[in-house]
């Protein structure tokens, strides 16, 4: 089994942190506590190396606000400091951690992303079909309460099997135990939606749910992003008698449930919903809820980068009206 070589002592290195501080700097140069942070940037910087170094580090509390995006969202915000360590991990481990994955996992990795999850859905939709030719139906899943349900122990068991530093396992499990789910403080489960190494996180431990699906079910057809997968297959009944397989795996290897309320088995000819398009044989169009959400958005920023960005979003479809209505309001 290939394991994460790099030692502690090469990852926690001033330069290290100084280049996580850019990274993480992108984007955020205006807000208040990072203009506060940068103010005293070396000392800073030095102050969370030292208390790497010597392994007195502990995670600060995170700063607790929703979200409606589009549906209601918990968001927990760390601290600059600890955000900074976020970025120190998460740039050191993905390289490796992305080596790892099936080629089929979508969500916060680079070159992937939502539209190519969407590609490949269509490519794997017409191969199942005979290019439309022959029936395809669509096993779709959603985990229930993803993040909130993330297991702190399986998570580090699962972490321990691919990195040998102790010193970098002390420091990881210090950021996975840093927050526990809200609706239940009792027990050692999720993960917050704020943080970058949160994104790497649930990929690792769903990664072991993806192996199940490729190696021992040997499932070809099938596409994640986060906690909503696909499996495409030409008989109806080979789905049905997958379905319990999955469930009780991901039930008792990683304590997840799906979603009762969003599984199902459907046709491409009759429509399947999958992130955030409708996909028919020849064409897809936007999902309601996404339409709104973008004329939301829009409504309160129609500033040209925002506008760009839907109008690219809706060159993914068969959206050309749609795309006209938007240009027409916003331009």
């Amino acid at each position: 089994m290939k394991k994460f070589q790099k030692r502690y002592e090469e990852l926690i290195t001033t330069e290290n942190l100084f280049y996580a501080w850019k990274e993480f700097l992108s984007g955020k140069a205006k807000k208040s506590d990072v203009i506060f942070f940068g103010g005293k940037l070396m000392d800073n910087l030095f102050n969370l190396h030292i208390s790497l170094k010597i392994k007195t580090y502990k995670h600060s509390p995170y700063e607790y606000f929703k979200i409606n995006d589009p549906k209601p969202r918990d968001i927990h915000k760390a601290i600059v400091g600890d955000r900074v360590a976020h970025h120190l991990l998460y740039t050191n481990l993905y390289p490796f951690f992305d080596t790892v994955f099936i080629h089929d996992s979508y969500s916060c990795r680079f070159g992937k992303g939502t539209h190519k999850g969407m590609d490949r859905f269509k490519n794997f939709a017409l191969k199942v079909s005979k290019n439309n030719t022959k029936q395809c139906f669509v096993l779709k899943c959603d985990i229930r309460k993803f993040f909130a349900s993330i297991d702190h122990e399986i998570l580090k068991q699962i972490l321990r099997e691919k990195i040998e530093d102790g010193d970098i396992l002390w420091l990881l499990g210090n950021i996975i135990d840093s927050f526990r789910a809200r609706q239940d403080l009792t027990q050692n489960v999720g993960l917050p939606l704020g943080n970058l190494t949160s994104q790497l996180l649930v990929n690792i431990y769903m990664n072991e749910f993806d192996q199940f699906i490729k190696r021992e079910l040997k499932i070809k057809y099938y596409i994640r992003y986060a906690d909503d997968f696909v499996i495409l297959s030409d008989d109806r009944k080979f789905l049905e008698k997958l379905l319990p397989k999955v469930s009780v795996f991901l039930k008792q290897k990683l304590k997840l449930d799906l979603h009762p309320d969003k599984v199902f088995i459907k046709t491409i000819s009759s429509g399947v919903d999958f992130l955030g398009w409708v996909h028919f044989p020849n064409h897809r169009v936007l999902r309601s809820a996404t339409k709104r959400r973008m004329f939301r958005k829009l409504k309160e920023n129609s500033k040209k980068e925002a506008l760009a960005s839907y109008v690219g979003m809706l060159s993914y479809g068969n959206a050309k009206m749609l795309k006209d209505i938007v240009l027409d309001k916003y331009n």
